[in-house]
């Protein structure tokens, strides 16, 4: 992850480790944590860096683990990783994500950390996706110990800024993050930490953590299930100061806005080019010394020292440069920029119309038509990019002829985009539920287009996300996309192209019936933000390179892989997306464990039959160590049928000496307006 110039192995206090300590839970139930901390802290207490995850402490996140938590410790700072209850090493079962036992439990794992001999009594929690969402979520909590939050990746409104849905419209990661969870939770823990009963707790976990998919597909409109956990239903709860931290190129940015909009207490903003990863190894880079940066933030807040941190503008934010479209980066040119403060405002804004002559400045004097193939948005990329490999958009005129595009005439003068684009019309539909795509896109002097935003629609939620309603038949009514955020230089002589489409496969599942939409003539209108230069910009000295601790010792035994194609099956038309993935197999040095992942993503579906959408994942993880062995190898597949959601999922167990667990679930879920 980093280069050997990057690791730092001389620190102000030395480091010493603890590979396991219980932690107990007021029921009883003990959860596993691994620490770092000074070797003098009980004569000199430090405050505790607290990470909280379901990702198996022991092999799972071993790799950044190594480079973020003796690094604080080696500055001053306890580094914790606590696997949550039913996962990693930890005692019970885990149910679902972000529940409430999972905050209690939190609360006494702080309420623990704050009254250790090494501690200060000061905690602060720092996480990137899941880790980053309870972060938030404990914050709103209120536990006394806890002092600042850095959140990375994370959202504060689980319905329509998560995995699950964008603008009403079903994510297809709803599968894919839902049969990587499912396969996940089901793993086992080490011997070498639970001793013999670790088989006991195994099969605990197979046979009561479930399928928590199911859930998932069962709430279809924002209710009860998603509002739980979203720290959005009243930002006040949380006081604690906040580090929100995020990149273009992850799914989760547009919450950084939000959060520093809304809430009332201190707070910060950064965002980089970055996919879903810490910044000092994220890509695309440029990468910056993130552990400096958190470093600074924990003086302020944990130890009482002017870090200057505070003075500085409340969100500093990365622009990026025109560049070729690729779906993987390694660098992404640009140019930093601050915000004294963002209020959801302070942008010009440019607007323009797509209509019969492209993108204008001039409404359109005609309607707008829209029935595009099933298998428009094919060159969309993953909606949560991960930068290491190349997940992210290709070329958008692979769109040409699925989507309905408009573009301006070259461009006479040079501007940035920041903020959220918004997409207006009135629109028809010929069906009661039908989903709509507005894509963003800059066209190089060679004509090819780089993808800068999108946002999609399902129309029942044109008004409500809790409340559906369904289209009235060819009655226009008035609708807004919101475009995710973003940062985007654009250059003289560009052109700038709006596709329009009633898919946006395989980003989102189809609607359930194929939508002829029609957008009345000059009603529509994208509104584009401008930002305006500031002398701000060039004050803040640059960050520093990127440090971390010694990395893990792992040693490679057969090389890992990722796969991405689309075929088209030529007999019957349909359009296969695949992706193939593997770690390959590799020994964790310090624990002797040898581990693969495995997994493999399909959705297809037929260009002219939304009902004929499947989506299908497949996962298998392998742990050995001598003659113990376990592996898990688990199957969830999702189809889109006219009036429900089908699914069908199973997990098959092994240890060295055959099958522990064999299960099986079948279930169709109606559709509720999506």
């Amino acid at each position: 992850m980093l280069k050997n110039s990057e690791i730092r192995t001389d620190f102000p206090r030395e480091v010493r480790e603890i590979e396991n300590v219980w932690i107990p839970m007021p029921d009883g139930t003990r959860l596993a944590a691994r620490i770092w901390l000074p070797l003098d802290a009980e004569s000199d207490p430090v405050p505790a860096i607290l990470e909280y995850l379901p990702y198996r402490k022991r092999d799972g996140t071993v790799e950044r683990d190594h480079l973020t938590h003796p690094y604080f410790a080696g500055h001053g700072y306890a580094g914790v990783r606590v696997d949550l209850r039913g996962t990693g090493d930890s005692e019970g079962v885990c149910l679902g994500e972000y529940l409430k036992q999972e905050q209690d439990d939190c609360l006494a794992v702080i309420e623990w950390l704050a009254a250790q001999p090494w501690c200060s009594g000061k905690v602060g929690m720092i996480g990137i996706s899941w880790g980053g969402f309870n972060g938030l979520q404990v914050a709103a909590r209120r536990p006394e110990a806890l002092g600042a939050v850095i959140s990375l990746c994370s959202t504060d409104d689980r319905y329509a800024d998560d995995i699950h849905f964008m603008g009403g419209c079903m994510l297809t990661d709803k599968l894919s993050w839902g049969a990587t969870a499912f396969s996940i939770c089901n793993t086992p823990p080490d011997p070498a930490i639970v001793g013999d009963r670790w088989r006991e707790m195994w099969v605990q976990r197979l046979e009561s953590n479930g399928l928590w998919m199911l859930d998932w597909f069962r709430h279809q409109r924002r209710d009860e299930f998603y509002a739980h956990g979203s720290v959005c239903e009243n930002y006040a709860d949380i006081e604690v100061p906040i580090y929100a931290v995020g990149g273009w190129a992850d799914g989760y940015t547009n919450a950084i806005f939000r959060l520093l909009e809304h809430l009332p207490g201190p707070k910060k903003g950064l965002i980089g080019p970055w996919a879903h990863k810490y910044p000092h190894f994220a890509k695309p880079g440029p990468r910056i010394g993130f552990l400096q940066e958190c470093l600074r933030w924990w003086d302020q807040h944990l130890k009482g020292i002017d870090s200057g941190i505070m003075e500085e503008p409340e969100l500093r934010a990365w622009i990026n440069s025109p560049v070729a479209p690729s779906p993987r980066n390694e660098d992404r040119p640009g140019r930093w920029v601050t915000e004294p403060e963002w209020n959801g405002g302070g942008m010009e804004v440019l607007s323009l119309y797509p209509g019969e002559n492209g993108l204008t400045d001039k409404p359109s004097k005609k309607t707008i038509t829209i029935s595009s193939a099933e298998t428009a948005g094919w060159t969309a990329g993953a909606w949560c990019g991960y930068g290491a490999v190349p997940d992210g958009p290709l070329d958008q005129n692979g769109e040409t002829g699925l989507m309905t595009i408009f573009e301006t005439d070259v461009l006479d003068e040079e501007f940035d985009l920041f903020g959220f684009p918004l997409f207006h019309a009135e629109v028809a539909s010929d069906t009661k539920q039908a989903n709509v795509a507005a894509v963003l896109s800059a066209v190089g002097k060679d004509g090819r287009a780089t993808l800068v935003s999108y946002g999609v629609l399902n129309l029942t939620h044109r008004a409500n996300l809790s409340r559906p309603k369904p289209m009235p038949l060819t009655d226009p009514q008035a609708v807004t996309i919101q475009l995710n955020a973003c940062g985007q230089r654009v250059n003289k002589g560009q052109r700038l192209r709006l596709a329009l489409s009633t898919s946006y496969w395989p980003v989102i599942w189809p609607a359930y019936e194929k939508a002829t939409l029609t957008i009345m003539a000059g009603s529509a209108r994208l509104d584009l933000p401008v930002r305006p230069s500031r002398d701000t910009d060039d004050e803040l000295a640059p960050f520093p390179p990127p440090e971390g601790a010694s990395p893990a010792s792992i040693k490679q035994h057969s090389r890992s892989f990722y796969d991405r194609r689309r075929h088209i099956d030529l007999s019957t038309g349909t359009e296969v997306n695949s992706r193939r993935s593997s770690t390959g197999t590799e020994t964790h040095v310090h624990t002797g464990l040898q581990v693969e992942r495995a997994s493999t993503e399909r959705f297809e579906i037929h260009p002219d039959d939304p009902n004929s959408a499947i989506g299908t994942c497949h996962w298998c993880q392998s742990y050995s160590r001598g003659e113990w062995k376990a592996e898990t190898r688990t199957d969830v597949s999702v189809y889109a049928l006219r009036d429900c959601w089908r699914i069908e999922a199973s997990l098959v167990a092994r240890d060295a000496d055959g099958i522990v667990v064999e299960r099986q679930w079948n279930e169709d879920v109606p559709r509720d307006l999506v």
